[in-house]
């Protein structure tokens, strides 16, 4: 039986399926267009948010992590310097712009980043519905065949049980990424993947659970800040990073290998051959991929050496290692397996608490889309056909548009996940459905 439909009149020129920074950045490019502009040219948008409310990397807002991407990087800047959609408007208005200054630095606190995120999203509230699952995305057909339309199907926050049919000449894909485990590992109540580290921390403190042993599995930059955060958090406790590598590798931030991140980088990688396109990931790699801040590294090491001479060892190293088994014994501790690869030898930690920092994935939009994803064109690989308007290229009885915000890294390059050039590629997004809706004017 199905749930009862509700459905609505408007049809969207823009539908935005999710509303996390990359839509939230849409959506004001949009509403600034609109507002600067006749009636009759302005564009009709809405997003759908499953979550309750806006959020952004909640479950790793450390209080003293800051941002890896200068604040000029926000919502809005790269594209519009005036816009009072700023990081710098947003602390003029919270009385803290001069303070910031003070500090004479480009990398605010991730946690006041995400108030910003918040504060724009609030005056973005009219465009976005919360608590609304997206559970289907359906071509619609006209008599010749041709699709035009897009009808988009939710739950209805607010009466459970009942669909959200609304319609729209195009949608925005900005669902962000999932936790990726690694095969062989599960999730559980001692078993967490960082994504959920803030309150994981938070409940075993609130009920008085004690750490004896934590481990934490990755060698990246969340991975350090949770073996960080555990060895603050439970000063009793013994702290384990478990990784693969030797030593942690600094991220690469010069300013030569940082003009990857580059609007203009993304056109040449666009534009390039697919051998050239592996070697730009390859070199780059070490300027996003499984890297940690100098700062950090040093921090760690030089806590790690005071515990050495103190003769209190809370902070070790495991390196050149990996899990091999996680056993999870009702009535004791978590049973980790450790391979030690250059011999193969094996040895078992018992732990409390083991957090997987190994990552995210890009969605499978192929559920999401259902019907619609037969209409998207793919390459030999098999991955989608994007434009560099960051249009998916789709079957040509086609007009209606699917935009993907992320999960190009492999036409538009290492930018595709990342906050750098969410602001120029909102803008990329808004000018192709101008282009598209009001082609005579445009």
């Amino acid at each position: 039986m199905k749930s009862p439909l509700a459905e609505s009149d408007i049809v969207h020129d823009v539908l935005g399926i999710g509303f996390g920074p990359s839509n939230l950045a849409l959506a004001i490019a949009v509403e600034e267009h609109n507002t600067g502009s006749p009636r009759e040219e302005r564009l009709s948008a809405c997003f759908l948010e499953r979550q309750p409310r806006f959020g952004w990397h909640r479950g790793m807002l450390i209080d003293d992590a800051t941002m890896q991407v200068s604040f000029l990087k926000d919502l809005v800047t790269l594209r519009n310097p005036t816009s009072d959609f700023s990081f710098l408007c947003f602390l003029r208005e919270q009385d803290r712009l001069i303070d910031f200054l003070n500090q004479k630095t480009l990398f605010p606190l991730r946690a006041e980043f995400h108030q910003y995120f918040e504060w724009a999203a609030d005056r973005m509230g009219h465009l976005v519905e919360y608590g609304s699952e997206v559970t289907a995305v359906e071509p619609v057909r006209d008599e010749d065949g041709r699709v035009a339309f897009f009808d988009v199907f939710s739950r209805d926050p607010g009466e459970p049980g009942r669909t959200i049919r609304r319609r729209a000449r195009n949608i925005s894909v900005a669902m962000g990424l999932e936790p990726h485990v690694p095969p062989g590992l599960e999730l559980s109540e001692r078993v967490w993947h960082n994504s959920r580290l803030i309150p994981g921390v938070s409940e075993l403190t609130a009920a008085g659970r004690s750490v004896r042993r934590a481990v934490v599995l990755g060698a990246g930059q969340s991975a350090a800040e949770a073996v960080d955060y555990l060895h603050r958090s439970f000063p009793e406790a013994e702290v384990c990073a478990v990784f693969a590598k030797y030593g942690y590798t600094p991220a690469d931030d010069s300013p030569f290998a940082n003009r990857i991140f580059d609007p203009d980088a993304v056109d040449v990688y666009f534009g390039s051959p697919a051998e050239v396109k592996q070697s730009l990931i390859d070199y780059h790699r070490s300027t996003n991929y499984s890297v940690v801040d100098m700062e950090l590294i040093e921090a760690l090491y030089a806590t790690a050496y005071r515990e050495k001479v103190a003769g209190h060892e809370r902070l070790r190293f495991l390196n050149v290692s990996r899990i091999r088994d996680v056993r999870d014994r009702a009535d004791g501790p978590l049973d980790i397996a450790v391979e030690f690869l250059p011999t193969g030898e094996h040895h078992v930690l018992e732990a409390d608490l083991l957090v997987l920092a190994t990552g995210y994935r890009p969605r499978d939009l192929t559920r999401l889309l259902g019907e619609s994803a037969k209409l998207c064109l793919r390459d030999d690989g098999d991955a989608l056909r994007v434009g560099r308007d960051h249009r998916v290229e789709t079957a040509p009885e086609v007009t209606a548009g699917v935009y993907l915000q992320g999960g190009t890294e492999h036409t538009h390059g290492l930018t595709s996940t990342l906050l750098s050039t969410t602001a120029v590629r909102a803008e990329e997004i808004h000018r192709s459905l101008l282009k598209g809706r009001f082609a005579d004017a445009v």
